[in-house]
């Protein structure tokens, strides 16, 4: 079989003294003399034949017989070989044939709609290095990221790269969502995560719910039925986003959380961002509002400073209080911030304890007022206490049989 060439030849990944865990993949299609590869490594004495093995089962597999294949290797695990390779070959022939390697065991789980998601992990869909270790450090979720943090020209390679990560890294239980590019390029990209085990699409520049309705529809189109495991999370990023926010969250009992991108919100209005904020208050409390009302979980947008934690702190505090359950993160060692910070601190856990003692007692009296301390304790302020309760439960930061101990 002669492949139908879109071109002789092409290049795919990232080479470079600062590149770690990729290759450089150039590739060009001959009129003869089999497949040569040109391996250049600094693991080749030990690799080499595995590597090798590897390209020579993608080429073989997309019928390539006659090709000069270069590969500059700076450490590739095989998901990024793989990818890299792939994208190169679909550069010059045209296939809709898929090179996959297995899922790794335990890669197939799902995530239920209300868990906790305080702290998602940014990665660049078209860097490996940071994909390799993403897992260890604590966050909810790693979102493999499609849109922003890619360059145009390397969108087609990132899908592939993506693809295979969602498949070979070990996330250690962590959510794992991806973020498309803005609809409707966006509906193309589901076509690369949407059989691979994806658990929540985030969608990017949400302006109305016939958007969340399109991904979703397209979504179980992809999986042959109705889309019941794979959730949405639309984010606001403009003034009309914002307007529409509710019928955006209740658009489809798929959306379990709502977030808000504040660099693009306040490039719309055409406005600068500041650390205080005053001037997305009014859309972070849309976002709060809209998401609550509608059942959601509302998620606020990231922290850009990575070097100042005291900052970040402060951000989270205020994020808190606002209402949002959540934030991203753009750099690991935000993680540990905003977890801590988002948890129900001692002083709000204890006073938490008492109120629920206090209601649990009145009801076991058959009373409908509760009282701690000679005051009344309206019954938002018990439901908010039982939510902190279950929070330090979830965190273990309170015992399960906390109540029936004085502690």
């Amino acid at each position: 079989m002669d492949p139908a060439k879109t071109r002789n030849s092409s290049t795919a990944g990232n080479h470079g003294d600062d590149v770690r865990s990729d290759c450089l993949v150039t590739l060009e299609i001959t009129s003869g003399g089999g497949i040569a590869i040109e391996l250049n490594s600094k693991v080749k004495s030990l690799y080499e034949k595995s590597i090798t093995d590897l390209c020579n089962s993608v080429l073989q597999y997309f019928d390539i017989r006659h090709a000069h294949l270069r590969l500059d290797d700076s450490g590739a695990l095989p998901f990024t070989l793989a990818a890299r390779l792939e994208a190169a070959v679909k550069q010059v022939i045209d296939s809709e044939k898929e090179y996959l390697l297995p899922v790794i065991d335990g890669n197939m789980y799902f995530t239920e709609p209300d868990r906790d998601r305080i702290t998602r992990l940014y990665l660049p869909g078209n860097n490996p290095k940071l994909m390799i270790n993403a897992g260890i450090y604590g966050s909810n979720a790693i979102i493999l990221d499609l849109e922003d943090s890619v360059p145009p020209a390397r969108k087609h390679e990132a899908r592939f790269l993506v693809r295979n990560a969602l498949r070979s890294v070990d996330f250690y239980g962590a959510e794992r969502m991806v973020r498309i590019n803005p609809l409707p390029a966006g509906l193309d990209d589901l076509n690369y995560c949407v059989p691979h085990h994806v658990n929540l699409i985030l969608i990017p520049k949400c302006e109305s719910a016939e958007q969340v309705l399109q991904t979703d529809t397209r979504i179980s189109a992809i999986l042959g039925r109705k889309n019941t495991t794979i959730y949405l999370m639309p984010i606001i990023e403009s003034a009309l986003g914002v307007i529409n926010a509710f019928s955006i969250a209740a658009a489809s009992e798929n959306v379990v959380a709502l977030a808000i991108g504040l660099e693009d919100y306040t490039a719309d209005l055409g406005i600068q961002r500041t650390v205080e904020g005053k001037e997305s208050l009014f859309a972070r409390c849309a976002i709060v509002n809209a998401a609550v009302a509608a059942g959601k979980q509302p998620i606020d947008s990231v922290f850009s400073d990575i070097d100042n934690m005291e900052a970040l702190a402060s951000h989270v505090t205020e994020s808190r209080a606002l209402g949002f359950a959540g934030m991203g993160c753009i750099h690991p060692r935000q993680v540990a911030v905003i977890n801590e910070c988002f948890l129900p601190g001692t002083e709000e856990t204890e006073k938490a304890k008492q109120i629920v003692r206090a209601f649990r007692k009145a009801e076991s009296e058959g009373s409908s007022v509760v009282v701690l301390n000679s005051k009344m304790i309206d019954p938002p302020v018990v439901k908010r206490s039982l939510k902190t309760i279950e929070k330090a439960l979830k965190s273990g930061r309170l015992p399960e049989n906390w109540s029936e101990t004085n502690a």
